[in-house]
């Protein structure tokens, strides 16, 4: 009787990770292949169609923004509107730390945050998850999914836990 052969098996870092297009205000799929010259969202003709890692994909009910390498906001969702008390038009092109900050007073602020949108812009294709709260409000902490997008490459800051379906987890 032989001995099982080895083998190598591809570690988790190995394998390719699949792309997902989605539209960055309605995160509707694209149905058709997307053209880099015309890459308008066609099913609420708002939003730019961007592409980002297939696990960290929003759906249209999910709260996400995404974040330039200025660190300003670029794309908000409507259900980021709602849980953040913002309107869309008051929120692009003013910085991420105006919405967003670090969930505790103590920590060192919305550092972290802007470390890991710094790190997805750059050169990361890792998805990391931080807790942070909306600008103004106590006692709230958010669950943030921060990813890779673009082009132009930009960061996917997705709100909330995407198992059991609710707005957000309070940690």
């Amino acid at each position: 009787m032989t001995p099982p052969a080895l083998r190598v098996i591809p570690g988790a870092l190995e394998l390719d990770a699949g792309w997902s297009w989605f539209c960055s205000h309605c995160a509707a799929a694209p149905s058709e292949k997307v053209s880099p010259l015309a890459r308008m969202c066609r099913s609420c003709g708002m939003g730019l169609v961007l592409e980002t890692r297939s696990e960290a994909t929003p759906d249209c009910d999910d709260a996400f923004l995404v974040v330039d390498s200025r660190m300003t906001v670029q794309a908000m969702s409507w259900r980021a509107g709602e849980l953040l008390n913002v309107i869309e038009e008051d929120v692009i092109d003013r910085p991420v730390a105006h919405v967003l900050t670090a969930p505790e007073a103590e920590t060192h602020g919305p550092e972290d945050l802007i470390t890991l949108l710094g790190a997805a812009i750059a050169d990361s294709d890792r998805i990391h998850s931080l807790s942070v709260r909306p600008l103004g409000a106590f006692g709230v902490r958010v669950v943030a999914r921060i990813a890779p997008c673009g082009p132009p490459r930009a960061a996917l800051v997705v709100l909330g836990d995407r198992a059991p379906r609710q707005a957000f987890r309070i940690v």
